[in-house]
């Protein structure tokens, strides 16, 4: 059995969101002074590798913390899409799923290598609506990306997030350590915070191969 992290680390100046406020990590206890360590952590929910919750787009979403622990894990594959001509990932790539029945599907577009440079944010590839809305009919739990977002970074209307979310499904954010699970079957885990209301909350996503 082997253990994948697929978790972006949280940390000051890291990559977030264009418009949201990187984290602030201070060190209020010592063990010098106070004889143990804590941090006090202030960062945005949907910081770092992070779920989005149907709440996050939709007033009536429901939000992480109603729902149930079997909806954060479950079989997962990784299609690999960072041959994608433009910007859109397109229904086609979906083929190669045929009858597997998995809980999740994410997208590798190699996009996580450019962690903490301008390009991460830049013309990264979304799944199209199409592709989307294929996916929502499948009726699996949620859909990830090795991106910032699975819509463009200068949308207002969020596409792709309402196709997916109206659906019930979850969306897994900032992944990475993707390309070595291309044609591979394995177990994901990506339990949220238990957050009052929450619209979303960084995970640790795992991917373990038996």
């Amino acid at each position: 059995m082997r253990f994948i992290d697929l978790t972006q680390t949280i940390s000051p100046g890291m990559p977030v969101y264009p418009g949201t406020e990187p984290p602030l990590i201070s060190q209020p206890c010592t063990i010098e002074q106070d004889g143990f360590n804590e941090r006090k952590l202030t960062f945005f929910s949907h910081t770092g590798t992070h779920l989005d919750s149907p709440g996050h787009i939709l007033k009536s979403g429901i939000t992480l913390d109603r729902l149930p622990l079997e909806h954060f894990c479950g079989t997962a594959v990784v299609i690999d899409a960072t041959s994608t001509p433009g910007p859109e990932i397109l229904p086609k790539l979906l083929d190669n799923l045929g009858d597997n029945k998995v809980d999740f599907v994410i997208f590798y577009t190699g996009w996580y290598d450019k962690w903490g440079e301008p390009g991460y944010f830049q013309d990264f590839p979304v799944p199209a609506p199409e592709t989307a809305h294929q996916l929502a009919d499948r009726g699996i739990k949620g859909v990830g990306i090795d991106a910032i977002s699975v819509d463009p970074v200068h949308s207002t209307e969020f596409t792709i997030h309402k196709i997916l979310l109206s659906r019930g499904m979850v969306i897994i954010e900032n992944l990475t350590n993707l390309k070595g699970l291309v044609g591979k079957e394995f177990t994901l885990y990506c339990f949220p915070l238990k957050i009052e209301a929450a619209d979303g909350s960084p995970v640790r996503a795992v991917a373990v191969i038996d």
